[in-house]
């Protein structure tokens, strides 16, 4: 399933077709939403934003056409006169003089005031987005040490959407393993310098996924093994699905775990268990 930075490159994409141009023709698959169609016609997208794995389509009277791609969502950007092919089913079309964006399979669309958002029932749960809300490293080691937060395991933390939205399984054992923590620790247990790597490490990683793709790993570590012609799934990632393999910094077997019912990946010399 697609994490935070994935969602941030499709809104991306979205933002390059329809950011600041006229929606000529919309549809809706629902019976519910076909009432907004005549609205949001000829109205300009103003922007389209991530939140966590949601999507935020903004347009000029201050209308926001949330979606969520749910587990088998999809997106496709095309040319207007294109129609996707397969076997998915359209749930929503947004048109402008030369490109459509079709949201395929997902059903989770609803239209909001943007000053309605904070109620919406899924976003007003949702801790802020890492790669839209213009957060800091000192805003999450604040976030870190609050007492809402303080006193969880990083393992169980860092997968909570209340803390921030969009760390999923992969990113959560890049973060831990490039702070050099083991996921039991808590953010009260860290001294300074450790919760100032860790703030640092989740907003790096994260963005270096968005950036990349969805690789995380180091450019040092990655790129001898892309010389070598070793496939994407062998570099792309530090540790996470690289059990039994050597720790690019020491050497040691990377080791797999179950933390809250999800695989972990860590290294047991770098992250001092």
């Amino acid at each position: 399933m697609p994490e935070g930075p994935e969602i941030r490159r499709i809104a991306d994409r979205m933002g390059k077709v329809l950011a600041g141009r006229t929606i000529e023709d919309i549809w809706f698959a629902f019976d519910r939403l076909k009432p907004f169609e005549a609205r949001l016609r000829g109205q300009k997208v103003t922007r389209v934003d991530s939140w966590g794995k949601a999507l935020l389509t903004g347009f000029e009277d201050d209308h926001v056409i949330y979606s969520h791609n749910q587990l088998y969502g999809v997106w496709r950007i095309m040319r207007r006169d294109s129609e996707p092919v397969g076997n998915r089913s359209p749930r929503l079309r947004l048109s402008t003089a030369t490109h459509s964006a079709w949201l395929m399979s997902a059903s989770d669309i609803s239209l909001w005031r943007r000053e309605e958002l904070d109620q919406h029932p899924f976003l007003s749960k949702l801790g802020p987005d890492l790669l839209t809300h213009n957060v800091t490293p000192d805003d999450i080691g604040a976030r870190l040490q609050s007492p809402r937060f303080m006193r969880r395991r990083l393992g169980a933390l860092l997968l909570d959407q209340h803390f921030y939205a969009g760390i999923g399984n992969y990113l959560r054992s890049e973060i831990l393993f490039l702070a050099a923590l083991h996921e039991r620790y808590r953010p009260m247990d860290l001294d300074d310098a450790q919760c100032q790597l860790l703030a640092e490490k989740i907003l790096e990683v994260t963005t270096r996924a968005w950036r990349h793709a969805g690789v995380t790993n180091l450019r040092v570590w990655r790129e001898p093994m892309i010389e070598a012609g070793e496939p994407r799934g062998r570099w792309r990632h530090a540790v996470f699905n690289r059990a039994t393999l050597p720790c690019h910094a020491c050497g040691t077997p990377i080791e797999r775990v179950m933390v809250s019912s999800r695989r972990l990946y860590f290294c047991p010399r770098c992250q001092g268990t």
